[in-house]
């Protein structure tokens, strides 16, 4: 007996150690724990002030969590309080993902960056621009077919069908006005391959190379992923990507035992609280009860905070994450360099082959040169910055936004962080 409490005794002595060096606090990793107070503090208020159900963010530096806090609720009718694991819709937070599956095709030789869309969608072979004058819009023949790179650049010209130039045309298949906000058709009843065969019937609203326009480009891609790979979009993400690097709540539909950890929608009232948005396609949407068909690659995915880290963490670092490679460092390099020069912004912004960048500090907030991000139309946002080792996700649901907390938050993450050195122990598999 006296043996066995001895060697309890001793074991225990040993593991602290090791238990402290794991369990490291904000200042440690370059934060001020006084400052990040600060990000609590303002999260608070959004709740407070009921201009934002609730909220979670995550920060990681170098793979170790600085900073994760969920506020208020899920669904503050069902008396739902936000969890960290809570489940969110993330749009276009969905392209990221979508054009990693296109660029490892592409790695593979299955897909040439300058391909023609066409080799893989017929009704893109002969695609038509619609050019308002006025009142009169006149459809012309694009001057040069679009390609691979187009899309992923958002330089092909096409849009959510919402301009009046094209938006009778687009509602009248189906698309723009008829798809919620343009972006939405996870209540169609077909695969995403009919949707997009069907707008390359469409006109476009500019020429391909021409512009910087923000639609169904991914949606297009996620389309060429499947023809490509001879394999449905969701099964090609879940098994190249999302369980690869064991993303267990990333998905285009809900699972029914999840439905509690599905945060509702909410919009921004005209005086600016936060109203329970309705159902449909301008809401809630069809992700737990809708006919599961159609997997929108440009706006599609749902995700949490932290699975979404893990995403955002294998690119961070070069491609691959605990072990598992996705992509080619280079090819990440691609994804995270300004490909359109001042197509995007004259202003110090860029986009990559799926990321915004941030070419010039103070384009960006407080983003340094280097970084690069995007966001989703619930309110979600994201950023990485390579030079700090600095991960950061705010996901909410509150679709319009009339608030500025995607603006705050990262200037309230920057303001704790107190160094500019790397954080001192660089670890992979950290993010858990």
């Amino acid at each position: 007996m006296r043996i066995s409490n001895w060697l309890v005794v001793a074991i225990a002595a040993c593991a602290l150690p090791v238990a402290a060096q794991t369990l490291q606090g904000p200042s440690s990793l370059g934060f001020s724990a006084d400052r990040l107070a600060r990000l609590d503090h303002g999260l608070q208020q959004y709740v407070d002030e009921q201009r934002l159900a609730g909220a979670v963010v995550l920060v990681l530096r170098d793979g170790q969590t600085v900073y994760e806090r969920a506020v208020g609720w899920s669904d503050k009718e069902a008396n739902r309080r936000m969890t960290t694991d809570t489940i969110f819709r993330i749009a276009s937070q969905s392209k990221a993902i979508t054009s990693t599956a296109v660029l490892s095709l592409i790695e593979e030789g299955r897909i040439g960056l300058n391909d023609p869309v066409s080799r893989f969608i017929p009704t893109f072979a002969r695609t038509s621009v619609a050019v308002a004058d006025g009142n009169a819009v006149t459809i012309v023949p694009a001057r040069r077919p679009i390609t691979i790179r187009d899309l992923l650049t958002h330089t092909a010209g096409i849009s959510y069908g919402t301009e009046n130039q094209v938006a009778a045309r687009y509602e009248a298949k189906g698309l723009g006005p008829a798809a919620g906000l343009g972006w939405y058709t996870a209540d169609k009843s077909e695969p995403i391959c009919d949707t997009m065969e069907r707008l390359g019937t469409l006109p476009f609203v500019a020429q391909p190379g021409e512009a910087w326009v923000y639609g169904y480009n991914t949606d297009v891609l996620g389309c060429v992923v499947e023809r490509a790979s001879g394999t449905p979009l969701d099964e090609f993400i879940r098994t190249r990507i999302t369980e690869p690097l064991g993303m267990k709540d990333t998905r285009f539909f809900l699972r029914p035992e999840d439905r509690s950890r599905l945060a509702a929608v909410y919009s921004s009232a005209p005086d600016g609280k936060a109203v329970r948005a309705p159902d449909g396609p301008k809401g809630q949407g069809n992700y737990v009860d809708g006919p599961r068909r159609s997997f929108a690659g440009g706006a599609g995915l749902l995700s949490t905070a932290r699975d979404y880290s893990r995403f955002l963490e294998m690119i961070r670092n070069g491609g691959q994450l605990g072990g598992v490679r996705i992509l080619a460092p280079r090819t990440v390099q691609l994804m995270r360099t300004n490909q359109v020069g001042v197509l995007h912004s004259t202003n110090g912004l860029g986009f990559g082959l799926g990321f915004e960048t941030t070419d010039r500090y103070g384009a960006n907030g407080m983003d340094p040169a280097g970084a690069f991000g995007w966001a989703g139309a619930y309110g979600t946002i994201y950023r990485i910055d390579p030079e700090a080792g600095l991960t950061f996700l705010l996901m909410v649901q509150l679709l319009p936004n009339s608030t500025d907390i995607r603006e705050k938050v990262p200037t309230l993450v920057y303001q704790a962080l107190v160094d500019r050195a790397a954080a001192p122990q660089k670890s992979e598999s950290r993010v858990q």
